[in-house]
């Protein structure tokens, strides 16, 4: 059964979770890390203050069934990409490992985020303060550069986009994650790296909008949709037939196939195809696995179709990935 909460009860649980289990600071003091409070879920949150107003988080959490209602609120900029796990807002915003959340400054109305048990979230929050921005990014004029005032809307109603995670943004959260440094040296790479995701994200809003779009999805199908793709996410080397994952997320085959062509231009063996690729290159990257394990891994019985497929999604072998790791 799920535990619905206000924002406000949420915050007083992490209060009260401090005193319990408090929050440790890093040897070099850049990193307040905390845990997830035990009634909420597992897992934890390290905090970096890279200036004053400008604050990174990275998150490895997930929670147990508990959704959380969230009044209407002054929000400051944020960036977020996430490398695993679902933060599904309902009517109001969808984010997945595919697609992140770029929020701007201004009032955030009234929404649910849902957290359904068994989706760990890992990923970056990025949060700027208003007057932050109107200080960092400037024209020659001494105006606010323009890419940056649809993320400033003061006390009105705040904009959200969803642009498209690349492979790019991944690696930058991956190397946040793995930063090799310490003290100020720390502070000045992981500030470079947020500036250089926040860039990319911005340059994502800048695209042109693909030809598909899900605006005549309904929401209820919209989030199937999304739930089955995160099913394929979660078994990429044994995956749910067509058939099975449309019964398993409650819509019919030909439902679950629209959805697909409308959300991600393709079909659903085209998509998990995809996501077996995106997989492989982050394991070759990541770990010291062979070409043929990772093969497996992602789902191919035949290393010399797996070789093929890399080389033409990536433009190299993935022996070569290995190699360039």
């Amino acid at each position: 059964m799920s535990l619905t909460l206000t924002a406000q009860t949420e915050a007083e649980l992490w209060q009260e979770a401090e005193q319990c289990y408090p929050s440790v600071i890093t040897i070099d003091r850049m990193e307040t890390i905390s845990p997830v409070p035990p009634t909420l879920g597992h897992g934890y949150r390290r905090t970096i203050q890279l200036m004053p107003g400008f604050e990174l988080c990275l998150f490895h959490e997930a929670y147990e069934d508990v959704n959380v209602r969230v009044s209407p609120n002054p929000h400051p900029v944020q960036f977020q990409v996430l490398l695993a796990g679902i933060a599904d807002c309902g009517d109001f915003l969808y984010i997945d490992a595919q697609h992140g959340y770029v929020g701007g400054s201004g009032i955030q109305p009234t929404h649910d985020v849902f957290n359904p048990a068994g989706h760990p979230k890992i990923g970056v929050d990025v949060h700027l303060e208003p007057k932050v921005v109107r200080q960092l990014f400037r024209d020659p004029s001494g105006e606010v550069c323009p890419e940056w005032l649809p993320l400033l809307q003061g006390d009105n109603p705040q904009q959200v986009f969803a642009p498209k995670t690349t492979l790019a943004m991944r690696s930058l959260v991956q190397q946040m994650w793995d930063c090799p440094f310490s003290g100020g040296i720390k502070q000045v790479y992981l500030q470079s790296k947020a500036l250089e995701l926040i860039a990319l994200q911005l340059t994502a809003l800048q695209e042109p909008s693909p030809s598909h779009s899900s605006d005549n999805l309904k929401p209820q199908t919209l989030s199937r949709v999304y739930q089955a793709a995160e099913l394929l996410r979660s078994h990429l080397d044994h995956p749910l037939s067509q058939i099975e994952l449309a019964q398993r997320v409650g819509v019919s085959d030909r439902t679950l196939r629209r959805g697909f062509q409308v959300v991600f231009g393709t079909t659903v063996c085209g998509y998990l195809l995809e996501q077996r690729l995106i997989q492989a290159e982050q394991l070759l990257c990541q770990t010291n696995w062979t070409v043929a394990e990772v093969a497996h891994r992602t789902g191919y019985s035949n290393q010399g179709h797996f070789a093929a497929a890399f080389k033409r999604k990536f433009g190299m072998t993935p022996k070569q990935c290995m190699m360039g790791r």
